[in-house]
C-alpha cells in the first residue's frame, strides 16, 4: 500500500502588508464590498494548535509529532487582538467569534473575552461576542468564560457513537466528556435565552457520507428536547490537507428529507442577515413550532452557495486578514500593529481592503465544475488551511 502524501500550504508567511490610503478613510459604522456586502461578522483564531486530528481539518498525517506551530512570541497578543476587534466593531462588525485551532487552548482565554466583552458598537447595540469549540476543556472553563462575559458558545460534535466519534476526532477521545462539557455550559446559563431555552448553545456537525451521515438521526433524537440548535455542515474543500471528494457530500437537501422521515419540521426565516444555516423548528402534538425542542439548521456551503451576502472577515492568530474561507492570501494586518501605526491608519487600511472585497469562491465552483473534480481549486490557486483562519 503506497504512503499517503498531503502537500501543505504554509500561509503563515509571504503575506501582503496592507495599503493605508489618504485621506484616510474614517469609520462610519458602515463599510461594503464590491458586491454591496456590508462587514458585520468577524472570526478570530487565537490558537494554531488543537488536541483533535480531526480528518476534515488537521488530519495526522500532517498534523503529527514534526508540525512546527507559531511561536508565541508570532501570536497576536490579548491586547492586540481587542485593539483590533474595537477597529472592526468602528466599521460595522457586529459578532466576534473565537475560533482556533481549539480557543480553549489559549492560556487565560477568559481575560480576553472579558476585553471584547467591553468593546462598544458605534450604536451602543450589545455585541455578539461568541467562541467554537470541540469541547474537550468545557467542563473546566464553561464558568470562567460565563463570568467573563462570553454570550454563547457552539460546540463541535460529530457522532453520537462512541466509535464514530473516536473515528472523526482520530485521538480516541470519546462522546460523554463532550457530552459533560456541554452540560457544564448549561449548569452555568451559556447560551441561555430570556425564555430559559438555550437557543445559544449550537451543536455543530460536520457530516462526511460513508463515515458518521448514519449518526445523524442519533444526533436529532439525543439534542430534539434540549431547546439547543443542533447545526449540520457539507463536508467541505477547504485547504489542501483533507483529501476532499465530491462524492463524501451529504447534500443537506438530503439531509432534511431523511430527518423529515422522522421528525415534523418547518422551515424557519433567517435571524439575521448572512447567516449561513437554514433553519427548522420542531412541531409538537399540537402542530405547531415548539421552541423549547429546539431546532435544526443546515449549511450547505458546496452544494447551495451564500456567497451573495457574506458579510464575514476572518482574522488568523497571528494577525493575517482574510476575506474569504476559500481565500488564498491574506493581508498582514500584524505588520501594522507592530509597526506603532495609528488608530486610524489601521482603520484606513481595513476599510480599503474590505473595498476591494468580491470573493464568492463557493458561487464561482458551483457555476464552473461538477462532478468528483469539483471544488479542487485550479493550478496554482492554494487555498488556506481551515485550521489556521477557523471555519
Amino acid at each position: 500500500m503506497s504512503e499517503r502524501i498531503i502537500p501543505l500550504h504554509d500561509e503563515r508567511t509571504r503575506q501582503a502588508r496592507p495599503f493605508v490610503p489618504t485621506p484616510h478613510i474614517l469609520a462610519k459604522g458602515l463599510i461594503t464590498d464590491q458586491l454591496n456586502r456590508p462587514l458585520r461578522d468577524l472570526r478570530i483564531s487565537v490558537t494554531d494548535r488543537c488536541n483533535f486530528r480531526c480528518q476534515y481539518c488537521m488530519p495526522k498525517e500532517v498534523f503529527d509529532s514534526n508540525y512546527k506551530y507559531l511561536p508565541h512570541s508570532d501570536l497576536l497578543s490579548f491586547e492586540e487582538i481587542a485593539r483590533l476587534s474595537q477597529l472592526f466593531v468602528n466599521h460595522g462588525v457586529k459578532k466576534l467569534r473565537l475560533t482556533g485551532g481549539e480557543p480553549l487552548l489559549r492560556k487565560n482565554i477568559d481575560i480576553l473575552i472579558a476585553q471584547l466583552a467591553h468593546i462598544k458598537t458605534p450604536d451602543a447595540s450589545p455585541l455578539d461576542l461568541t467562541l467554537t469549540t470541540n469541547g474537550s476543556l468545557l467542563s473546566k472553563k464553561a464558568r470562567a468564560l460565563k463570568e467573563a462575559g462570553l454570550k454563547r458558545i457552539t460546540v463541535s460534535l460529530d457522532a453520537m457513537s462512541d466509535e464514530v466519534f473516536k473515528l472523526m476526532n482520530d485521538v480516541d477521545y470519546p462522546v460523554q466528556d463532550v457530552l459533560a462539557g456541554i452540560q457544564s455550559a448549561q449548569d452555568v446559563g451559556l447560551g441561555r435565552d430570556a425564555l430559559g431555552h438555550f437557543s445559544g448553545l449550537k451543536i455543530n456537525m460536520v457530516v462526511k457520507r460513508g463515515t458518521n451521515d448514519q449518526e445523524v438521526l442519533p444526533m436529532v433524537r439525543y439534542f430534539r428536547g434540549k431547546g439547543m440548535s443542533l447545526r449540520f455542515i457539507e463536508y467541505m474543500d477547504v485547504g489542501s490537507t483533507n483529501g476532499w471528494k465530491m462524492q463524501e457530500v451529504l447534500p443537506s437537501s438530503e439531509l432534511i428529507e431523511r430527518i423529515g422521515k422522522e421528525f415534523d419540521l418547518q422551515a424557519l426565516p433567517s435571524n439575521t442577515a448572512g447567516e449561513t444555516a437554514k433553519r427548522f423548528g420542531f412541531k409538537n402534538q399540537s402542530g405547531h413550532i415548539d421552541p423549547s425542542l429546539g431546532e435544526i439548521g443546515v449549511i450547505s456551503s458546496v452544494t447551495q452557495a451564500f456567497c451573495g451576502d457574506c458579510n464575514r472577515a476572518r482574522l488568523s492568530t497571528e494577525g493575517q486578514l482574510y476575506m474569504c474561507l476559500f481565500a488564498s492570501k491574506g493581508f498582514d494586518l500584524k505588520s501594522l500593529l507592530r509597526t506603532q501605526a495609528s488608530d486610524e491608519e489601521i482603520t484606513s487600511a481595513i476599510a480599503h481592503l474590505w473595498g476591494q472585497r468580491s470573493d464568492r469562491y463557493s458561487e464561482l465552483r458551483a457555476q464552473q465544475n461538477t462532478g468528483s473534480d469539483m471544488g479542487h481549486p485550479p493550478p496554482g490557486h492554494k487555498r488556506v488551511e481551515m485550521s489556521y483562519i477557523g471555519g
